[in-house]
């Protein structure tokens, strides 16, 4: 016959406490007394009697001065206060998660809210709770609840605070929780299911489905052992309710090949092996009886008694242990570790690093390592810490990331004098300036708070001294990115680059780890004298290769795309004769410069503004920024010039005078002078349009 035996069977760290202070009382100051049985289970408790430990069903039992102990299920304030006027010694073993329970209806109460308990009404701890609040309403279950709510708080605006017995079942509570949730506006809810039993009841109920019975230990007045022989029922056809070994019928396990063994909070360790030893003794004799030989393991006895050993294991501080992960709140991480101390890791002692939340550490339901930082037998709770066993492994990280030359990633948190520290898997790394990846003189603070890659280039684990350089790896980076573009560089081919400086006569840009030139000329089709009128440095660009030389490391690049080439969408669009709505640009002597469209400027001529009179400046009536409609009367396609007229908007054509051969003809209007100053004036204004033209 194969034996599981539950891992959290026995004693709950709550009953182990009270039991330990029962004893140690007694051996310190004598006989004592018990404010009603200590726990359930009479064996316990009669061993305890053996001690000096007597149980009082009552306060008046007590003789006045003598030391009482509250026993595991804690008492009401008011027994607390008659204790006191009697002049007894109390000794307070209530288990702190109850506890807990009595701080938080006492605390309801004072603010006027009505505590209400999801739990047995005759039950000692439930008593004890509503013994802190000046009224409590008790519903044993979810078919009370409903049958009398209506009953006992008919108000659904009544502020309630909802707890529950410690040794409930969590998804009955759960559907009583979702009910007053519903009916009642201004209720608060406390989970206050001890973790122990939730996790004791759901093993068994694990364990019971793999098994052909299950045999529950513990006393018949015990709660969570009712519901532990309650719960395997509802998965196991057979279930075996027993005190002890004497009580246990064997004829119920004929036929048993898998075995399931679970034990109520109350129950001691010696009585799960009494029981346990029964059982395998039967075995033998029935091997004797058909075999004529002996074969029961002794193995089977010593495996069963080391894992018992182990289920009551107390941890010990600065142990490395492993657990599962129960819940994560803002405070803490609840931990199963497998004994009856629970365990919690404060979010302080989670991670080093301020980048991460607690759920981007952990998880409910997957492992967790940690170090045993303390044990409060007192609260039955261990404090672990993540981050101190993981320092450790970070250190070995570091250093075989110093060996082997591993890019690690880490946030920088600070700027000093020398350079910056970055925080990587809890461990300061310094980096000084030089190192940085920035020109020399460049300002450090850019960086904080970015996160950066880098290499570890020196580690002193004595002195908790870690070196990086973020130049390092960009230079790697760097060297990498230039080797692929060159080895996919093609006339044509675009790059999305980043400016890395400027000049007079033109940008350099890096298109991936190689920088490349980009002539002023091939910055924009509109006429700029310096690339810093349209780029700064850091400004990502759209580029392409206009030619490379791979031997000479050299790369021409362009921006202004043809497709782009104003004039080319200037001459699409427009002909000779056609009217537009340009903008002045600029104001002359001899005329006025207006743009056609962005890129494609026209000249027209003072002579071709009006020809109501005769103007000395074509300020006199137009203003840069002013709208005007012009008709184009020339197009210079070779030298890109564009000639405009106001006045030709409202004259018929005509042909164009005869020229005296002392007289030029203007490029730019294509107007006639018949005298000296005129035909002088009309250089310069051909000279001028030159000038803006180039």
């Amino acid at each position: 016959m194969e034996i599981i035996l539950a891992k959290t069977a026995g004693f709950c760290y709550g009953v182990k406490r009270a039991v330990n202070i029962a004893e140690k009382t007694a051996h310190e100051s004598g006989p004592c007394y018990t404010l009603g049985a200590l726990i359930h289970n009479r064996h316990v408790t009669d061993a305890l009697s053996e001690k000096g430990v007597r149980e009082a069903r009552s306060i008046e039992e007590i003789p006045p001065g003598a030391t009482v102990i509250i026993r595991s299920h804690g008492a009401g304030e008011a027994e607390y206060e008659a204790l006191k006027a009697r002049g007894n010694t109390v000794v307070d073993a209530t288990c702190p998660n109850v506890s807990k329970i009595h701080r938080i209806v006492r605390e309801a109460s004072e603010k006027g809210r009505v505590p209400v308990v999801i739990g047995t009404l005759g039950h000692p701890e439930v008593q004890a709770i509503c013994g802190w609040a000046k009224t409590a309403v008790v519903f044993k279950d979810k078919e009370d609840l409903t049958e009398r709510m209506d009953q006992e708080i008919p108000d659904r605006s009544t502020p309630i605070s909802v707890v529950h017995q410690t040794t409930g079942i969590k998804n009955q509570a759960k559907i009583c929780d979702e009910i007053l949730k519903k009916e009642y506006t201004n209720c608060e809810i406390f989970d206050t299911i001890c973790d122990a039993t939730s996790r004791r009841q759901e093993e068994a109920e694990e364990i019971a489905k793999m098994c052909d019975a299950m045999v529950v230990i513990g006393d018949r007045h015990s709660a969570n052992a009712a519901k532990l022989a309650e719960i395997c029922g509802k998965r196991c056809s057979r279930v075996i309710f027993t005190e002890s070994a004497s009580e246990l019928d064997l004829s119920e396990l004929a036929g048993v090949k898998i075995l399931g063994v679970t034990a109520g909070a109350s129950t001691p360790a010696w009585i799960i092996k009494e029981v346990h030893r029964k059982m395998t003794d039967e075995v033998k004799e029935i091997e004797v009886n058909q075999e004529g030989t002996v074969e029961a393991g002794d193995n089977t006895s010593e495996s069963f008694d080391e894992m018992l050993d182990k289920n009551f294991k107390t941890l010990n501080t600065g142990e490395r242990v492993t657990g599962i992960v129960q819940s994560i709140n803002q405070t803490e991480v609840s931990v199963d570790l497998g004994t009856k101390h629970s365990g919690y890791i404060p979010i302080s002692e989670l991670t080093d690093d301020p980048d991460l939340k607690p759920e981007d550490i952990v998880q409910v339901g997957s492992e967790v390592e940690a170090y045993v930082m303390r044990v409060n037998d007192v609260e039955g709770t261990i404090m672990l810490s993540k981050k101190r066993l993981d320092a450790v492994k970070n250190w070995e990280v570091i250093e075989t990331a110093r060996a082997e030359r591993t890019i690690l990633e880490g946030t920088i948190k600070e700027q000093n004098k020398g350079g910056l520290v970055a925080i990587v898997k809890g461990i300061r790394v310094f980096i000084p300036a030089s190192q940085s990846g920035l020109p020399r003189g460049a300002d450090l603070s850019v960086l904080l708070n970015t996160k950066q890659q880098f290499r570890v280039t020196e580690v002193n684990r004595s002195k908790r001294r870690v070196v990086g350089s973020i130049r390092d790896v960009k230079n790697e980076m760097r060297r990498l990115a230039a080797e692929k573009t060159w080895n996919e560089i093609e006339v044509g081919k675009r790059y999305v680059g980043t400016v890395k400086s400027l000049t007079s006569y033109g940008a350099f840009i890096d298109i991936g780890g190689v920088d490349g030139m980009a002539h002023v000329s091939e910055l924009s089709w509109r006429r700029i004298k310096n690339p810093a009128e349209i780029l700064q440095v850091g400004d990502t660009i759209e580029v392409y290769v206009i030619s490379f030389d791979k031997e000479n490391k050299r790369i021409s690049l362009g921006h202004r795309l043809p497709e782009d080439n104003p004039w080319q969408i200037f001459t699409s669009k427009y002909e000779t004769g056609s009217v537009a709505t340009v903008k002045i640009v600029k104001i002359m002597q001899y005329g006025a410069f207006a743009e056609i469209l962005p890129g494609v400027d026209g000249l027209i001529h003072v002579s071709q503004i009006t020809s109501e009179r005769r103007l000395e400046n074509p300020g006199e009536v137009l203003s840069e920024g002013q709208e005007v409609t012009v008709r184009i009367t020339d197009i210079d396609y070779e030298n890109q010039k564009v000639s405009l007229s106001i006045k030709a908007l409202y004259e018929e054509p005509q042909d164009a005078p005869e020229i005296d051969d002392a007289v030029e003809e203007s490029a730019e209007a294509q107007v006639v002078y018949d005298t000296d100053a005129a035909a002088e004036e009309k250089q310069a204004a051909a000279e001028e349009f030159e000038e803006q033209s180039l």
